[in-house]
């Protein structure tokens, strides 16, 4: 069921559309899972994957400008800030707490703990590095869950031990909150909606 509402008079705002036609991919053409999981390690495995996709599909075809504008005003949320943000959580888990590394945080600092979404400007280097960040810790990531001998594996976040399995499932829910900022986002930006 495909219908158009019209954009009001006055109103900069796109049309908002639905139909297969305004969709990020047609399913035949959809990257992501059926779902059909078999397991826990690839059941949590394969919805982090899924929800990393989405947030992939729903940057995808955009300009500079566009994945750095803010388009729900006061809030300082772009897709750029949502990549930058989410890369800096992929570290965080990952990186620092699984895997006990010491490393500086992407974009964020004690006296800017908002410079992943400060910092992200409508600049073709600046998007393409955070890319290359996002999907450096994405790999990290998967190449660190892969070798994992089990689920219940420990890091230390603070002074608290947390199992991986703990971790795959708050990466999946954070993809899927802020997922459901991009749908947003990005309707404002073109009008395109997410699935």
């Amino acid at each position: 069921m495909a219908g158009i509402a019209e954009s009001e008079p006055g109103n900069d705002q796109p049309e908002r559309n639905f139909g297969w036609r305004d969709r990020f991919v047609r399913p035949q053409d959809d990257p992501r899972s059926d779902q059909g999981f078999v397991g826990e390690r690839a059941t949590l495995v394969g919805h982090l994957r899924d929800q990393r996709l989405t947030l992939e599909l729903k940057c995808a075809g955009l300009d500079a400008e566009e994945m750095a504008r803010r388009t729900a005003e006061p809030s300082n949320l772009s897709l750029l800030g949502l990549v930058r943000h989410l890369a800096g959580v992929e570290q965080y888990w990952f990186r620092q707490v699984m895997a006990g590394q010491d490393v500086p945080r992407h974009y964020r600092t004690d006296d800017d703990p908002d410079g992943d979404f400060d910092g992200a400007v409508g600049d073709p280097e600046a998007v393409a590095e955070a890319w290359d960040t996002w999907r450096a810790e994405v790999s990290f990531a998967e190449r660190f869950v892969a070798g994992a001998p089990h689920l219940a594996i420990s890091g230390t976040d603070g002074d608290e031990p947390v199992e991986l399995r703990w971790v795959l499932v708050h990466m999946i829910e954070e993809y899927a909150r802020h997922n459901g900022h991009a749908d947003f986002l990005r309707e404002r930006i073109d009008g395109r909606v997410g699935q």
